[in-house]
């Protein structure tokens, strides 16, 4: 069990504080909103009602004690800004934080964030993934350069082993998982014996140039 400290309970903070919590992990929600902080307070451990602009409401938690800060504030983005620029100075270990733009990820980046995310921007790239490629069944931005993808598995790698294809030789990628049909058991960091049979989906990791050539395959 890990703990958490969620900063702004708008759409998002809710969701990331009341999944965390159902995952069993401790978790200490933050707003300044009193009629937000009843809204969840039944599904996260503490619910507290505070201005997190506050040095000494912050200080007052502990931030140093949780696993992870997660600033999910929504569209004030000073705010956002400086309770990063706080949290890191309180000796936060962890600080995973919601940007609105790209400018807005870059600044958190500069004052500490250890992670920026644009939820709208990740989930509008893997809707276009999914409907753009008949055989992406998921897709995850790694950085800038990188990609992971879920795949179904090309017609032309049906019954040979992960050793045979040669993936990372030549294809450039690495297979991460095998999952036996959608919803089957996963075969995590699978060998070069591991055998790709036709129902199968893959996991795989690469530069976005090489993952969007093995997509490609037939």
């Amino acid at each position: 069990m890990k703990s958490f400290l969620v900063i702004g309970l708008g759409r998002f903070g809710r969701a990331v504080a009341c999944e965390l919590g159902s995952l069993g992990h401790e978790v200490l929600a933050l707003d300044n909103s009193e009629e937000n902080v009843q809204h969840i307070a039944d599904s996260v451990t503490q619910a507290v009602c505070g201005d997190a602009q506050d040095e000494s409401v912050l200080a007052s938690l502990g931030v140093r004690n949780f696993d992870c800060c997660v600033v999910a504030i929504g569209t004030d983005i000073e705010a956002s800004i400086l309770v990063t620029v706080m949290l890191k100075e309180l000796g936060a270990k962890q600080v995973v934080c919601k940007a609105l733009s790209a400018l807005h990820a870059r600044v958190l980046e500069r004052v500490g964030a250890d992670r920026v995310i644009q939820p709208e921007k990740e989930i509008g790239q893997r809707l276009a993934q999914h409907l753009g490629r008949t055989n992406v069944i998921d897709y995850i931005g790694f950085s800038d350069d990188f990609s992971i993808l879920e795949i179904k598995t090309p017609r032309s790698w049906i019954g040979k082993t992960i050793g045979q294809l040669g993936v990372r030789a030549r294809y450039g990628i690495n297979i991460l998982a095998i999952r036996h049909g959608e919803g089957g058991v996963a075969d995590v960091t699978p060998g070069a014996d591991g055998l790709i049979s036709e129902n199968d989906l893959l996991v795989i990791l690469g530069t976005n140039d090489k993952v969007d050539k093995v997509v490609e395959l037939k």
